[in-house]
């Protein structure tokens, strides 16, 4: 039962990982936990992981590299918070709104929780980076050996 479940949310986290590389979310951190989960049980799961959290940390270090970056992405993560707490508040249709009201804010709460977790993930994701990478070559450094190697192991 116990495997049945692992995989179950292993695979749940791959499918919401690929869909957050395009919709807002953290896409390549379900990816990792989602290979994590399954490394469990598969090799070809196991084999992937080390990738994956090596992009994963190469994207965290290219978004703190610059100070219109981290101002982009500090206003990306408030704008998706500042989106679900209008969806956990839900107010009533605007006038300009041309569908019918039960159109307005489709989801419901439970879509302005996920928003507010999403915003909430990406504000702690944004201060861990800034903290590991800005301003720090050898950490840097450190993260393009590990990724050099990975690719000669492969």
């Amino acid at each position: 039962m116990k495997r049945l479940v692992l995989e179950s949310i292993g695979w749940l986290l791959i499918v919401a990982g690929i869909a957050a590389l395009i919709l807002p979310g953290p896409g390549l951190l379900m990816l990792f936990a989602g290979l994590v989960l399954l490394s469990q049980q598969y090799e070809w799961a196991e084999r992937r992981v080390e990738p994956v959290r090596l992009r994963a940390l190469r994207g965290a270090a290219d978004s703190v590299q610059t100070w219109p970056r981290i101002v982009l992405s500090t206003l990306g993560a408030l704008a998706i918070l500042g989106f679900g707490a209008l969806w956990v508040v839900r107010p009533p249709a605007p006038a300009w709104w041309p569908l019918k009201a039960s159109y307005w804010l489709l989801g419901g709460a439970w879509t302005g929780v996920t928003l507010v977790l999403s915003g909430l993930l990406a504000l702690a994701l944004l201060v861990y980076s800034y903290r590991r990478f800005r301003g720090r070559r050898e950490a840097l450094a450190e993260l393009d050996d590990e990724i050099e190697e990975g690719k000669e192991e492969r």
